[in-house]
């Protein structure tokens, strides 16, 4: 089994952003050193506790300090960017670290109404836009992967063709990959012949039927001969699944909060984690999430991992680290996030 790893790069009660970077630059380092297969960053805005807001920025920060990895997003919101872009940003990635770039691209804002207004600026102001960005997704995905390839896309003019290229002279291009969390991108995945991944961490719901879908209905193409998928899972692991549990609590009632409409702060601290007072409702989130997620001994999480992969016939699996820190932890560190990977890697590799 492959194993890869997603990080968003997240903020601690204890940390400055240039802390949890260093943190993330640790974590991938070690993925790199102990044989991960690849290593995506997202692309999340105004949320305290996530530090991860520009892909391609990231990329390229932890592209120049690993050697193996696949370095990608998971994902590029489209709807925020002009494709024209994203392509001439990962086309400049796969320059500057050839056969090691992966293009994830989601439909989804990221952000919430006012962040997404903030960060469209003059576009922002028009709603139709917004809506005429998601009704063309399709589209863009196609514009982005013929703008990144080696003869670009012909654009048609009243007076002859126009060539527009992201690069004068791609050698190689990103892999590109969709990325989705409905049965929308599972069809327009499939009828694309674009590789997939369903974001079975975030809910753990759905993934089943948008898997079934993807592989039932997929046209092959030139970027995949056959159904390419992997599954998301967030995960922590320790030497004991008592301190496996309490490393994740603070991850779990942070989403609680979040799908509870309460406000969001940065992740906080074990310590603090184990006095928090919540709702029943926030109790049921964290108790599903307990469910959900790889969480246990070296043994046992390995063990939850091949059974994922069995149910949803994969071979790779994206592990997202959600391990939060003791207090007193150094701050540029993240021991749980870091532990999680090489215990893991022990037991699979």
């Amino acid at each position: 089994m492959r194993l890869s790893v997603l990080d968003l790069v997240p903020v601690r009660t204890d940390q400055s952003t240039a802390d949890a970077l260093a943190a993330t630059l640790r974590l991938a380092q070690n993925a790199d050193r102990l044989g991960y297969t690849r290593y995506w960053v997202a692309e999340h805005h105004n949320m305290p506790s996530v530090g991860a807001t520009s892909p391609p920025v990231l990329i390229a920060y932890l592209a120049a300090q690993t050697t193996q990895l696949r370095l990608g997003s998971g994902g590029v919101m489209l709807p925020n960017h002009a494709p024209l872009a994203v392509a001439e940003q990962f086309a400049l990635l796969e320059a500057a670290a050839p056969g090691r770039i992966d293009l994830g691209i989601g439909r989804a804002p990221g952000s919430d109404p006012v962040t997404s207004y903030m960060l469209r600026g003059a576009a922002g102001r028009e709603s139709a836009l917004r809506e005429q960005d998601i009704a063309q997704f399709p589209d863009y995905l196609d514009h982005v992967r013929a703008m990144m390839s080696r003869n670009g896309v012909r654009v048609q003019l009243r007076d002859g063709d126009y060539v527009l290229k992201a690069t004068p002279a791609a050698a190689t291009e990103p892999r590109l990959w969709l990325l989705g969390s409905s049965l929308y991108s599972a069809r327009l995945a499939a009828a694309k012949g674009l590789p997939y991944v369903f974001a079975h961490h975030f809910s753990g719901k759905g993934t089943e039927e948008a898997l079934e879908l993807y592989r039932s209905q997929f046209v092959p193409s030139e970027l995949a001969a056959e159904p390419t998928t992997f599954l998301t899972v967030n995960a922590v692991v320790a030497e004991t699944r008592e301190e496996a549990t309490a490393l994740i609590l603070p991850n779990l009632q942070m989403m609680a909060r979040l799908r509870t409409g309460q406000p969001l702060g940065p992740l906080q601290l074990v310590e603090d984690a184990a006095g928090a007072e919540l709702t029943p409702p926030q109790q049921h989130i964290v108790e599903s999430g307990l469910r959900r997620a790889v969480l246990g001994t070296p043994a046992d999480a390995a063990d939850q991992l091949r059974a994922l992969a069995t149910r949803f016939d994969v071979d790779e699996m994206m592990v997202h680290p959600v391990a939060s820190a003791h207090l007193g932890t150094d701050q540029r560190t993240a021991p749980g996030r870091e532990k999680t990977l090489e215990l893991l890697a022990k037991e699979l590799f």
